[in-house]
């Protein structure tokens, strides 16, 4: 008799999370069979099927980013890092992925690449120096996206390999923004009070 799975068993059984196989379930590539109870099952025929018509092994890529073209020698010291670290991890690199862009953009085109092959399950591991090094803010989100899609992020957490002024610039452009955006609302109330000056004093919109 031809062994069977329940669903969890079925998606470690061909290297993807739960959640892709539903997916597959509702998009129609992927057809459970059911029980009397209703429970639904896979068999081994399930499993050749999925891992033949596989279209290509999942990789496993190293990324690697700065913010400017004149922090090329941090970014060279990632990837040296990185390729000891997986060296005496014995982690074999598929591909290597360098950067230059701003954690705080998020439309970086090889940063965009990537998470397009992540959630078309081609990627199943991204080794990483440090959290920042993928994004500033939301890196918890992009984590449990690529979990979704059976992809694992792996922080090496090379503290040395997050440049401080390169968060002190971030940190930076941020208040640069809320000071614009200050300015703008500054200007609004006071267009409001030329416009209608004997009207009673409006409450200061900031105060």
């Amino acid at each position: 008799m031809s062994k069977t799975y329940g669903i969890g068993e079925f998606a470690k059984r061909i290297g993807r999370s739960v959640q892709t196989v539903r997916r597959w379930e509702r998009e129609g590539k992927l057809t459970a069979k059911r029980r009397p109870s209703g429970h639904r099952y896979f068999d081994e025929s399930d499993v050749r099927a999925m891992l033949g018509g596989a279209p290509e092994k999942r990789l496993t890529v190293v990324y690697c980013r700065v913010s400017h073209v004149g922090q090329k020698d941090d970014l060279e010291s990632q990837v040296k890092a990185l390729e000891a670290y997986c060296l005496a991890g014995a982690i074999p690199v598929d591909e290597w992925i360098k950067e230059v862009g701003s954690a705080m953009h998020f439309k970086r085109k090889r940063f965009l690449d990537l998470l397009d092959r992540i959630s078309r399950g081609e990627i199943a591991r991204v080794l990483i120096a440090h959290k920042d090094r993928l994004v500033r803010f939301g890196f918890d989100l992009i984590e449990h996206l690529a979990l979704e899609q059976g992809c694992e992020i792996v922080v090496v957490n090379q503290e040395s390999l997050s440049p401080e002024r390169e968060m002190v610039e971030d940190l930076l452009a941020i208040v640069h923004t809320f000071r614009g955006r200050m300015y703008e609302i500054r200007k609004y109330e006071k267009q409001i009070k030329d416009d209608y000056p004997d009207s009673l004093e409006p409450k200061g919109l900031l105060s």
